[in-house]
């Protein structure tokens, strides 16, 4: 079996960390995002994986061949030279995808459980073209919610941003197809939400499973760290060994091995500290990712917010607020950052009271 990931563009919503990095290499919960999905896949049967990229392709080759051989998958690349939405990438990659199996389709932007085991059963047993996976959300308006058959999950019609309740299941960026779908996408800039599932829909070859637990598109930083907070909690009810526990730590975190975390730190929930990491004594963290070779020093209080690679938070700093540092930024002692976008490599000298972007 084969999957297409859609990596797509220049993940300009979970700024500044994407300056350095393309999006799906970024790490949630000390791991590439994309990974996550790659080693879900690889474990329901997967062969290979097609990235459909148009940013940074050779970053993504580099990064990605270190995993074939030690996943046990074939990586490929499908280059976009200009983009192509959501359908248009698949049409790009048929030739590759048309092996007379199904194939599963990802946004590379989704966390979740991946039940791509259930989801294949499913849709071969309707025996219809095409599967997408639907989550459940409290507040439908702000999404396209789909309308579908309780009994059998044949999806009727899709209703976008509903202002009168109609339901409150929308689309998870998660799919399985038949090569049939093929023929009905060309090689252009084309939306499958819009105009090729309504069509489907149309000729009842579309159905749809519930996705259980948890579900974030994890792709600007306010939702990757309410992603990360799900995640962990999973991993905690499932008793995982990749959570850390102890004194000082309030569940669930996940510590890598390699970083340093000093005297009386309270440290949790909701926390991922990265490899090379040094969390000096006194230091208080809660609903934060640290990133690798980052530094908080002494009596900081950092809440809500993500520190970029070997970058540097001060003693008696107070962060919160969604607050990003990218890459190898300094926050000098004793500031006030409030909600601050922060490219990389600057240094900050002054407080910022008010949410901005630090150019």
């Amino acid at each position: 079996m084969k999957a297409l990931i859609l990596v797509g563009g220049f993940g300009t919503r979970l700024r500044p960390l994407t300056l350095t990095k393309p999006k799906p290499l970024v790490e949630f919960a000390n791991k590439a995002m994309m990974l996550h999905q790659i080693e879900a896949l690889v474990k329901t049967g997967v062969t290979e994986v097609i990235l459909a990229v148009n940013y940074q392709p050779h970053v993504m080759s580099s990064y990605m061949r270190e995993f074939e051989e030690e996943l046990g998958i074939k990586i490929s690349f499908s280059r976009e030279t200009e983009p192509l939405g959501t359908a248009g990438p698949i049409a790009l990659a048929a030739e590759q995808l048309r092996d007379g199996e199904p194939f599963f389709v990802l946004n590379s932007d989704v966390i979740c459980t991946f039940p791509f085991e259930d989801l294949l059963k499913f849709h071969k047993n309707h025996g219809g073209e095409g599967t997408l996976m639907v989550t459940k959300v409290d507040e439908p308006s702000k999404y396209g919610v789909v309308m579908y058959d309780q009994s059998t999950g044949m999806i009727q019609r899709f209703v976008e941003k509903p202002q009168e309740y109609v339901g409150n299941k929308i689309n998870a960026g998660i799919y399985i197809f038949n090569p049939e779908i093929l023929d009905r996408i060309e090689v252009k800039p084309t939306s499958i939400e819009t105009e090729v599932f309504p069509k489907m829909a149309a000729d009842k070859q579309l159905y749809c499973m519930t996705l259980e637990g948890f579900w974030m598109d994890v792709g600007q930083p306010k939702d990757f760290l309410s992603g990360m907070a799900l995640y962990l909690n999973h991993l905690r009810e499932k008793s995982s060994k990749a959570l850390r526990t102890g004194r000082g730590l309030v569940p669930p975190v996940m510590i890598d091995d390699s970083a340093t975390i000093g005297e009386d730190c309270i440290i949790g929930p909701n926390v991922t500290i990265g490899p090379n990491c040094v969390i000096e004594e006194g230091v208080r963290l809660v609903d934060t990712t640290v990133m690798a070779g980052a530094t908080v020093k002494s009596h900081s209080f950092v809440k809500k917010s993500i520190v970029g690679w070997e970058s540097t938070v001060g003693s008696w700093v107070r962060m919160e607020n969604v607050s990003v540092l990218g890459e190898d930024v300094h926050v000098k002692d004793e500031l006030y950052v409030n909600g601050g976008k922060i490219l990389p490599h600057k240094t900050i000298k002054a407080s910022i009271p008010q949410p901005e972007i630090i150019m």
